[in-house]
């Protein structure tokens, strides 16, 4: 068995995981993970899967023929070993542009890895305005200085006027 990774983006319709499960499935492959969303009316997501080495390629060819997405397929890599940890990164403050470039600029000059990135926006009740919320887990060195990094996105904090939390 070998990974193989998929990204797949079309209209929403139901059934779609249950095709791309039984496609998996049919070809004895192995389903090990995966993560989707509904956005703007499109599903996108993406999968991976343990398959046998010389199914690879039909695996490739039959999800390409499907008819309501758009899907794209690449080898699974080994990941680096080492002793790092997860840190969550929630971030919460009035919608406005640039946020995003902000505080990911900032996990860039610290060379951290975003493992999961999840952000929307949200009706302030009290306000009538748009929040913008977002939650970061990124991957540090066990023996990274979290209040180096904690100080920076403090700083760009106050500028965007956001509130954020590093646990």
């Amino acid at each position: 068995m070998k990974p193989i990774i998929f990204t797949l983006v079309g209209i929403d319709k139901p059934g779609l995981i249950s095709d791309l499960a039984k496609t998996v499935y049919d070809m004895e492959g192995n389903w090990l993970a995966s993560n989707f969303s509904h956005m703007a009316g499109h599903f996108a997501g993406f999968v991976q899967v343990d398959l046998p080495l010389e199914k690879h390629q039909t695996l490739i060819e039959r999800l390409s023929e499907h008819p309501d997405l758009k899907i794209h397929l690449l080898p699974g890599v080994t990941e680096p070993q080492g002793e790092h940890q997860s840190v969550q990164i929630d971030i919460m403050g009035n919608d406005k542009t640039g946020i995003v470039q902000e505080i990911t600029q900032i996990l860039s000059q610290f060379n951290l890895n975003i493992v999961k990135f999840d952000s929307f926006l949200e009706s302030a009740p009290n306000w009538g305005g748009v929040l913008f919320k977002a939650k970061a887990t990124i991957t540090v060195a066990a023996d990274f200085d979290l209040e180096t990094l904690r100080d920076s996105l403090e700083s760009v904090a106050n500028d965007l006027v956001v509130d954020i939390e590093i646990q």
